[in-house]
């Protein structure tokens, strides 16, 4: 089973989407706005795969 939630991006603020991927125990957090995307454990926090754009940072 899998739960999405709607939260604010990390990265740049705009709206994105936190997956819980309980079947994997994975949490993946993305963002359409600046291309960020951060992977991690479920259990122990600990990232798989991440990856933002840097110059896409807005204030």
């Amino acid at each position: 089973m899998s739960t999405v939630q709607n939260i604010r991006c990390p990265n740049c603020g705009s709206p994105a989407e936190r997956h819980r991927l309980e079947a994997h125990r994975l949490v993946r957090t993305q963002c359409g706005c600046c291309d960020y995307l951060m992977v991690t454990c479920a259990n122990t926090g600990r990232v798989v795969e991440a990856y933002y754009a840097p110059g896409s940072l807005r204030h």
